[in-house]
Protein backbone atom coordinates (compact mmCIF):
# COMPACT_ATOMS: atom_id res chain seq x y z
CA UNK A 1 0.00 0.00 0.00
CA UNK A 2 2.97 2.32 0.58
CA UNK A 3 3.22 3.37 -3.07
CA UNK A 4 -0.53 4.11 -3.23
CA UNK A 5 -0.78 6.64 -0.40
CA UNK A 6 -0.64 10.26 -1.58
CA UNK A 7 -2.36 11.99 1.35
CA UNK A 8 -2.61 11.49 5.11
CA UNK A 9 -5.71 13.12 6.56
CA UNK A 10 -5.24 13.28 10.32
CA UNK A 11 -6.45 14.79 13.56
CA UNK A 12 -4.81 15.06 16.98
CA UNK A 13 -6.47 15.12 20.37
CA UNK A 14 -4.22 16.19 23.23
CA UNK A 15 -4.32 16.72 26.99
CA UNK A 16 -2.42 19.08 29.24
CA UNK A 17 0.88 17.86 30.68
CA UNK A 18 0.12 18.63 34.30
CA UNK A 19 3.55 17.62 35.57
CA UNK A 20 5.27 19.93 33.10
CA UNK A 21 2.94 22.83 33.92
CA UNK A 22 3.46 22.37 37.66
CA UNK A 23 7.23 22.21 37.26
CA UNK A 24 7.90 24.81 34.55
CA UNK A 25 5.14 27.34 35.18
CA UNK A 26 4.41 27.10 38.90
CA UNK A 27 7.67 25.71 40.24
CA UNK A 28 7.45 27.41 43.64
CA UNK A 29 3.76 26.77 44.24
CA UNK A 30 4.03 23.06 45.08
CA UNK A 31 0.94 22.22 43.00
CA UNK A 32 -0.19 18.76 41.97
CA UNK A 33 -0.50 18.15 38.18
CA UNK A 34 -4.27 18.49 38.38
CA UNK A 35 -4.09 21.69 40.41
CA UNK A 36 -1.56 23.16 37.97
CA UNK A 37 -3.83 22.44 35.01
CA UNK A 38 -6.84 24.01 36.71
CA UNK A 39 -4.88 27.11 37.70
CA UNK A 40 -3.52 27.54 34.18
CA UNK A 41 -6.97 27.11 32.63
CA UNK A 42 -8.48 29.63 35.06
CA UNK A 43 -5.77 32.16 34.17
CA UNK A 44 -6.37 31.67 30.45
CA UNK A 45 -10.11 32.07 30.92
CA UNK A 46 -9.66 35.33 32.83
CA UNK A 47 -7.07 36.73 30.41
CA UNK A 48 -8.44 35.53 27.07
CA UNK A 49 -12.03 34.44 27.62
CA UNK A 50 -11.19 30.81 26.85
CA UNK A 51 -9.57 28.10 28.96
CA UNK A 52 -8.04 26.30 25.97
CA UNK A 53 -4.35 25.74 26.64
CA UNK A 54 -1.65 26.37 23.99
CA UNK A 55 -0.29 23.32 22.12
CA UNK A 56 3.13 23.85 23.70
CA UNK A 57 1.82 22.43 27.00
CA UNK A 58 -0.03 19.46 25.50
CA UNK A 59 0.63 15.75 24.98
CA UNK A 60 -0.91 13.79 22.06
CA UNK A 61 -3.13 11.02 23.37
CA UNK A 62 -5.14 10.29 20.22
CA UNK A 63 -4.12 10.51 16.56
CA UNK A 64 -6.43 9.21 13.83
CA UNK A 65 -5.00 8.91 10.31
CA UNK A 66 -6.82 8.27 7.03
CA UNK A 67 -4.76 7.05 4.09
CA UNK A 68 -5.90 8.49 0.75
CA UNK A 69 -4.70 7.55 -2.73
CA UNK A 70 -3.89 9.87 -5.64
CA UNK A 71 -7.49 9.66 -6.85
CA UNK A 72 -8.71 10.89 -3.43
CA UNK A 73 -10.14 7.48 -2.46
CA UNK A 74 -10.12 6.41 1.21
CA UNK A 75 -7.89 3.36 1.67
CA UNK A 76 -7.88 2.96 5.44
CA UNK A 77 -8.47 4.79 8.71
CA UNK A 78 -6.68 3.91 11.94
CA UNK A 79 -5.90 5.31 15.37
CA UNK A 80 -2.31 4.98 16.56
CA UNK A 81 -1.11 2.81 19.46
CA UNK A 82 -4.53 1.43 20.32
CA UNK A 83 -5.53 0.55 22.99
CA UNK A 84 -2.60 1.91 25.06
CA UNK A 85 -2.51 5.42 23.47
CA UNK A 86 0.94 6.28 24.82
CA UNK A 87 2.14 9.75 23.71
CA UNK A 88 5.70 8.68 22.92
CA UNK A 89 4.56 5.67 20.88
CA UNK A 90 1.88 7.68 19.07
CA UNK A 91 4.47 10.30 18.12
CA UNK A 92 7.00 7.74 16.94
CA UNK A 93 4.43 5.83 14.86
CA UNK A 94 3.10 9.01 13.28
CA UNK A 95 6.44 10.24 11.98
CA UNK A 96 7.66 6.76 11.01
CA UNK A 97 4.44 6.22 9.10
CA UNK A 98 4.86 9.48 7.19
CA UNK A 99 8.36 8.39 6.15
CA UNK A 100 7.25 4.86 5.32
CA UNK A 101 4.60 6.10 2.90
CA UNK A 102 7.17 8.28 1.08
CA UNK A 103 6.20 11.51 2.82
CA UNK A 104 2.63 11.97 1.53
CA UNK A 105 0.88 15.31 1.79
CA UNK A 106 -0.65 16.02 5.19
CA UNK A 107 -4.29 17.18 5.15
CA UNK A 108 -5.69 18.86 8.26
CA UNK A 109 -8.06 21.51 9.51
CA UNK A 110 -6.00 24.00 11.53
CA UNK A 111 -3.18 21.49 11.61
CA UNK A 112 -0.63 24.23 11.11
CA UNK A 113 -1.84 26.04 14.21
CA UNK A 114 -2.43 23.07 16.51
CA UNK A 115 -2.00 19.44 15.42
CA UNK A 116 1.46 19.67 13.89
CA UNK A 117 2.92 21.89 16.66
CA UNK A 118 1.79 19.24 19.17
CA UNK A 119 3.49 16.47 17.19
CA UNK A 120 6.61 18.50 16.41
CA UNK A 121 7.19 19.36 20.06
CA UNK A 122 6.50 15.76 21.02
CA UNK A 123 9.21 14.69 18.55
CA UNK A 124 11.55 17.22 20.17
CA UNK A 125 10.70 15.90 23.64
CA UNK A 126 11.20 12.24 22.70
CA UNK A 127 14.39 12.72 20.66
CA UNK A 128 12.96 11.80 17.25
CA UNK A 129 15.05 12.84 14.23
CA UNK A 130 13.07 14.41 11.36
CA UNK A 131 15.42 15.94 8.76
CA UNK A 132 12.85 15.26 6.02
CA UNK A 133 10.31 17.48 7.79
CA UNK A 134 12.74 20.04 9.21
CA UNK A 135 14.56 20.48 5.89
CA UNK A 136 15.64 23.99 6.84
CA UNK A 137 18.52 24.12 4.34
CA UNK A 138 16.22 23.72 1.34
CA UNK A 139 14.96 26.68 -0.64
CA UNK A 140 12.26 28.53 1.26
CA UNK A 141 9.34 27.30 -0.85
CA UNK A 142 10.69 23.73 -0.81
CA UNK A 143 10.82 23.53 2.97
CA UNK A 144 8.17 21.11 4.21
CA UNK A 145 7.07 23.47 7.00
CA UNK A 146 6.71 26.50 4.73
CA UNK A 147 3.20 27.85 5.19
CA UNK A 148 2.50 27.97 1.47
CA UNK A 149 3.99 24.57 0.56
CA UNK A 150 0.81 22.66 -0.27
CA UNK A 151 2.80 19.68 -1.52
CA UNK A 152 3.78 18.92 2.05
CA UNK A 153 0.67 20.09 3.92
CA UNK A 154 -2.82 21.22 2.94
CA UNK A 155 -4.39 23.02 5.87
CA UNK A 156 -8.03 23.41 4.88
CA UNK A 157 -8.52 26.31 7.26
CA UNK A 158 -5.77 28.20 5.43
CA UNK A 159 -7.42 27.38 2.11
CA UNK A 160 -10.87 28.60 3.13
CA UNK A 161 -9.59 31.67 5.03
CA UNK A 162 -7.05 32.63 2.33
CA UNK A 163 -4.22 32.05 4.81
CA UNK A 164 -5.83 34.06 7.56
CA UNK A 165 -7.16 36.96 5.49
CA UNK A 166 -10.63 36.11 6.84
CA UNK A 167 -12.00 34.08 9.74
CA UNK A 168 -13.64 30.67 9.34
CA UNK A 169 -16.35 31.32 11.91
CA UNK A 170 -17.86 27.92 12.62
CA UNK A 171 -14.75 25.96 11.74
CA UNK A 172 -14.75 22.36 10.58
CA UNK A 173 -18.21 21.85 12.05
CA UNK A 174 -19.66 24.51 9.73
CA UNK A 175 -17.87 23.23 6.62
CA UNK A 176 -19.05 19.68 7.31
CA UNK A 177 -22.66 20.80 7.75
CA UNK A 178 -22.57 22.76 4.50
CA UNK A 179 -22.12 19.46 2.64
CA UNK A 180 -24.48 17.41 4.79
CA UNK A 181 -21.94 15.67 7.01
CA UNK A 182 -22.34 15.26 10.78
CA UNK A 183 -19.83 17.75 12.18
CA UNK A 184 -19.89 17.92 15.98
CA UNK A 185 -22.45 15.55 17.48
CA UNK A 186 -22.39 16.19 21.21
CA UNK A 187 -18.62 16.04 21.75
CA UNK A 188 -16.01 18.70 21.06
CA UNK A 189 -12.36 19.31 21.81
CA UNK A 190 -13.07 21.13 25.07
CA UNK A 191 -14.34 17.83 26.55
CA UNK A 192 -11.22 15.78 25.80
CA UNK A 193 -9.35 16.61 29.03
CA UNK A 194 -12.34 15.60 31.14
CA UNK A 195 -12.83 12.36 29.19
CA UNK A 196 -9.14 11.54 29.62
CA UNK A 197 -9.22 12.20 33.36
CA UNK A 198 -12.20 9.83 33.60
CA UNK A 199 -10.45 7.10 31.60
CA UNK A 200 -12.78 7.44 28.60
CA UNK A 201 -10.02 7.06 25.99
CA UNK A 202 -12.11 5.01 23.59
CA UNK A 203 -14.62 7.85 23.34
CA UNK A 204 -11.80 10.29 22.62
CA UNK A 205 -10.56 8.09 19.80
CA UNK A 206 -14.06 7.67 18.38
CA UNK A 207 -14.40 11.45 18.36
CA UNK A 208 -11.00 11.74 16.67
CA UNK A 209 -12.05 9.28 13.94
CA UNK A 210 -15.21 11.29 13.25
CA UNK A 211 -13.20 14.51 12.97
CA UNK A 212 -10.96 12.83 10.39
CA UNK A 213 -14.00 11.73 8.39
CA UNK A 214 -15.37 15.29 8.41
CA UNK A 215 -11.95 16.57 7.35
CA UNK A 216 -11.78 14.04 4.52
CA UNK A 217 -15.19 15.03 3.12
CA UNK A 218 -14.30 18.73 3.38
CA UNK A 219 -11.04 17.91 1.58
CA UNK A 220 -13.00 16.26 -1.24
CA UNK A 221 -15.23 19.31 -1.66
CA UNK A 222 -12.17 21.58 -1.62
CA UNK A 223 -10.77 19.57 -4.54
CA UNK A 224 -13.98 20.32 -6.43
CA UNK A 225 -13.64 23.99 -5.57
CA UNK A 226 -10.08 24.26 -6.94
CA UNK A 227 -10.80 22.17 -10.03
CA UNK A 228 -9.06 18.92 -9.12
CA UNK A 229 -12.32 16.92 -9.04
CA UNK A 230 -15.68 17.32 -10.71
CA UNK A 231 -18.78 17.12 -8.56
CA UNK A 232 -19.89 13.78 -10.01
CA UNK A 233 -16.59 12.11 -9.11
CA UNK A 234 -16.69 13.65 -5.65
CA UNK A 235 -20.19 12.30 -5.04
CA UNK A 236 -19.11 8.85 -6.23
CA UNK A 237 -16.20 8.91 -3.76
CA UNK A 238 -18.57 10.00 -0.99
CA UNK A 239 -20.90 7.08 -1.80
CA UNK A 240 -17.97 4.63 -1.84
CA UNK A 241 -16.81 5.90 1.55
CA UNK A 242 -20.29 5.57 3.00
CA UNK A 243 -20.33 1.93 1.87
CA UNK A 244 -16.84 1.46 3.38
CA UNK A 245 -18.17 2.74 6.71
CA UNK A 246 -21.31 0.58 6.50
CA UNK A 247 -19.18 -2.53 6.08
CA UNK A 248 -17.25 -1.68 9.27
CA UNK A 249 -19.90 -0.16 11.50
CA UNK A 250 -20.27 -3.29 13.65
CA UNK A 251 -16.54 -3.40 14.45
CA UNK A 252 -16.12 0.31 15.21
CA UNK A 253 -18.75 2.27 17.18
CA UNK A 254 -17.47 5.57 15.74
CA UNK A 255 -18.53 4.56 12.23
CA UNK A 256 -22.01 3.62 13.34
CA UNK A 257 -22.35 6.92 15.19
CA UNK A 258 -21.15 8.83 12.14
CA UNK A 259 -23.58 7.03 9.84
CA UNK A 260 -26.46 7.61 12.25
CA UNK A 261 -25.88 11.36 11.80
CA UNK A 262 -25.12 11.15 8.09
CA UNK A 263 -26.64 13.61 5.65
CA UNK A 264 -26.37 13.79 1.87
CA UNK A 265 -25.44 16.94 0.00
CA UNK A 266 -28.37 18.26 -2.01
CA UNK A 267 -27.38 20.08 -5.21
CA UNK A 268 -29.01 23.41 -6.06
CA UNK A 269 -32.33 22.93 -7.81
CA UNK A 270 -32.85 19.47 -6.33
CA UNK A 271 -34.50 20.68 -3.13
CA UNK A 272 -38.27 20.16 -2.76
CA UNK A 273 -40.10 23.17 -4.22
CA UNK A 274 -41.03 25.84 -1.71
CA UNK A 275 -44.64 26.59 -0.96
CA UNK A 276 -45.89 29.22 -3.44
CA UNK A 277 -46.72 32.67 -2.14
CA UNK A 278 -50.40 33.52 -1.84
CA UNK A 279 -49.89 36.43 -4.23
CA UNK A 280 -46.91 36.79 -6.57
CA UNK A 281 -44.76 39.80 -5.78
CA UNK A 282 -43.77 40.34 -9.38
CA UNK A 283 -43.88 38.81 -12.80
CA UNK A 284 -42.06 35.46 -12.99
CA UNK A 285 -38.51 35.56 -14.25
CA UNK A 286 -37.58 34.21 -17.65
CA UNK A 287 -36.12 30.72 -17.79
CA UNK A 288 -32.36 30.80 -17.01
CA UNK A 289 -29.87 29.70 -19.62
CA UNK A 290 -28.54 26.18 -19.19
CA UNK A 291 -24.76 26.62 -18.98
CA UNK A 292 -23.22 23.70 -17.10
CA UNK A 293 -19.66 24.16 -15.90
CA UNK A 294 -16.91 22.11 -17.49
CA UNK A 295 -15.55 19.48 -15.12
CA UNK A 296 -11.82 19.29 -14.64
CA UNK A 297 -10.34 15.86 -14.12
CA UNK A 298 -7.84 15.30 -11.33
CA UNK A 299 -4.15 14.98 -12.00
CA UNK A 300 -2.47 12.89 -9.26
CA UNK A 301 0.32 14.39 -7.22
CA UNK A 302 3.67 12.69 -7.77
CA UNK A 303 6.18 12.25 -4.97
CA UNK A 304 9.77 11.44 -5.86
CA UNK A 305 11.32 11.15 -2.40
CA UNK A 306 12.94 7.74 -1.84
CA UNK A 307 11.05 5.43 0.48
CA UNK A 308 12.71 5.12 3.91
CA UNK A 309 13.16 1.76 5.64
CA UNK A 310 9.97 -0.05 6.62
CA UNK A 311 8.61 0.64 10.13
CA UNK A 312 7.10 -2.04 12.38
CA UNK A 313 4.43 -4.04 10.50
CA UNK A 314 1.52 -2.71 12.59
CA UNK A 315 2.23 0.93 11.71
CA UNK A 316 -0.88 2.83 10.58
CA UNK A 317 -2.66 -0.53 10.33
CA UNK A 318 -6.38 -0.91 10.72
CA UNK A 319 -6.98 -1.47 14.42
Amino acid sequence: MADMVSYLVFDVEAVADGELIARAKYGDANLSPGEAIERFRAERLEQRGSDVLPPTWMLPISVAVAKIDSGFRLLDLAVLDAPAYRPHVITDQFWKGWKHYSQPTFVTFNGRGYDLPVLELAAYRYGITLPEWFNVEARTYDQARNRYNIKSHIDLMDLVSNFGASRVNGGLNLLAHLIGKPGKTGVDGSMVQGFYDEGRTDEINDYCRCDVLDTYFVFLRSRVMIGRLDIETEQRLVAETKQWLEERRDECPAYGHYLDHWGDWVPPGAEPPAEPLAEPLAEPLAEPLDTPATAVQDQPVEFVDPMPADPPPDLFSQD
